[in-house]
């Protein structure tokens, strides 16, 4: 199996494998790789025509088996990109697999699956795959080499970041690519040449600062400190934070809790603070997080229904949760 890192230095060296798997964790790398296979083999001219993705959701195995029996006209070159090629029947699995032999030079096709259906190594579809194909792995990026591509995007447009802003940036990504280019796009556009991005600069800029606003007030629910959770609630309120967004953001934290202290994994990109959930969930027992759980989420239809004014809701669950750990 090769890696991405294998990948990008053979094809940029010129060097194709007639047919690519492409799984993984991460879609958004995953969706890159494709463009970035197609635009080294294929020439500008034959990229708009020659260039086609088919998802195996909507194609009938015997079309997508017709499509790829029609060679290319003499000269020319073709990228398939197979989406979801998992869907498909063992059989029909290998019938399209037999198509790729012998290798076609004027040719490559990339089979895909989602993150959502990684394929087990040991399963018959991989193994069947794998046999044709090159399988390459696409994780989410590890915090050095996420790291590592921040400042080098930074650095190419003359900004610079802090260590304590590079860290704080590097842990909201938490390994997701596309929300790294994303978030590395909005600073450069928020700071200029010659200007160093610091910690406020992420606080203010970056997508996903509103999980730390809300683990700080999470953990004065826990540590039963009653008094600075009102007075935190009123001033995200009057920050501008709707009483909704508040309640939301409580519910995510409270089912991260619940999910670490069961062994699993924290939603979303919370997971470089499971060490602070596992402390968290120290405080409840499991029946009591689901409780909880359910009690936020009878304020949010408080909320959505109007039955009182937002800022009593968030009073009456802030006293409720903090009261309890005093």
């Amino acid at each position: 199996m090769a890696t991405p890192q294998t990948l990008f230095k053979d094809v940029s060296a010129g060097r194709f494998k007639p047919a690519y798997y492409f799984f993984g964790a991460e879609d958004y790398r995953v969706a890159e790789a494709e463009k970035f296979v197609a635009r080294r083999f294929l020439p500008d001219m034959q990229r708009v025509a020659n260039y086609r993705k088919i998802d195996a959701r909507k194609a009938k195995a015997p079309d997508l088996v017709a499509e790829l029996s029609n060679l290319p006209m003499l000269g020319e070159k073709q990228v398939f990109v197979i989406l979801n090629f998992q869907s498909y029947r063992p059989n029909q699995v290998q019938q399209i697999l037999r198509l790729l032999d012998p290798p076609d030079p004027n040719r490559i096709v990339i089979f895909t699956s989602p993150s959502s259906k990684i394929p087990k190594k040991t399963s018959a579809f991989y193994k069947a795959v794998s046999k044709c194909a090159e399988p390459v792995q696409f994780d989410r990026l590890k915090f050095e080499a996420a790291a590592a591509q921040i400042s080098m995007a930074l650095k190419k447009e003359e900004i610079e970041i802090t260590p304590e802003a590079l860290k704080l940036f590097t842990e909201l990504i938490d390994g997701n690519k596309g929300a790294l280019d994303r978030e590395v796009a909005k600073l450069i556009d928020y700071r200029q040449s010659g200007e160093t991005v610091e910690v406020n600069d992420i606080r203010q800029v970056v997508a996903g600062h509103e999980v730390f606003g809300i683990f700080e007030l999470a953990d004065l629910v826990v540590a039963g400190k009653t008094r600075r959770v009102l007075q935190m609630t009123r001033t995200l309120l009057a920050e501008g934070t709707s009483a909704v967004t508040l309640v939301t953001l409580l519910q995510q934290h409270f089912t991260s809790v619940y999910l670490v202290k069961n062994g699993k994994r924290p939603l979303g990109n919370r997971s470089f603070l499971t060490y602070k959930f596992q402390q968290q969930a120290q405080k409840y027992e499991s029946d009591r997080l689901e409780e909880i759980i359910i009690e936020i989420a009878a304020a949010d239809a408080r909320l959505r229904h109007q039955e009182l004014k937002q800022e009593t809701v968030l009073e009456m669950l802030a006293l409720s949760l903090a009261g309890e750990n005093r």
